[in-house]
């Protein structure tokens, strides 16, 4: 697939979805970028903590627009505050968690369409102005549309890591 339009992009906000019932956009995906990769920001609380995942397929990089997130890699870990950026490589195993007093704004980019496909599909759409109401996701539509979508959902980040 090509872009059509090399400065082609969405005019207007897209509309939020509720995906891990937290706030996502997807602003930039397959069709945006002909494949070549996805653009979603979401807002996360405090406390919030992602499952270990792997991406077999793409990048996925990290920029924090607002809060903190402690990232989780290699039995390593590593703080990154609003400003800064974190890149997790494909194959290599990791997870984060909102560690900040403030909710985490975040922009992930990945090297590929697949996440942004990811979360199009294990998300719901939200009405403009409609608060998402915290509930339990669904784990196994996630974890089966993760494999659909060349990432795995390893379980939650070990211990090693809980530092």
């Amino acid at each position: 697939m090509t872009v059509q339009d090399p400065i082609a992009g969405s005019q207007a906000k897209p509309a939020m979805r509720d995906f891990l019932s937290l706030p996502t956009w997807i602003h930039a995906g397959r069709n945006e970028s002909g494949g070549s990769l996805s653009l979603v920001e979401q807002i996360i609380p405090p406390g919030f903590t992602s499952p270990w995942h792997v991406h077999h397929d793409e990048d996925e990089s990290f920029f924090v627009m607002a809060g903190e997130i402690t990232v989780y890699a290699s039995g390593r870990a590593r703080i990154v505050g609003a400003g800064q950026f974190a890149f997790g490589p494909r194959a290599l195993p990791y997870g984060f968690r909102v560690t900040g007093a403030e909710p985490a704004r975040l922009l992930l980019i990945t090297t590929g369409s697949g996440f942004a496909d990811f979360v199009q599909d294990a998300s719901d759409p939200i009405a403009d102005g409609v608060a998402i109401e915290p509930h339990e996701p669904d784990i196994a539509r996630v974890i089966a549309a993760a494999e659909r979508h060349g990432l795995a959902i390893l379980g939650p980040i070990p211990d090693l890591a809980a530092a």
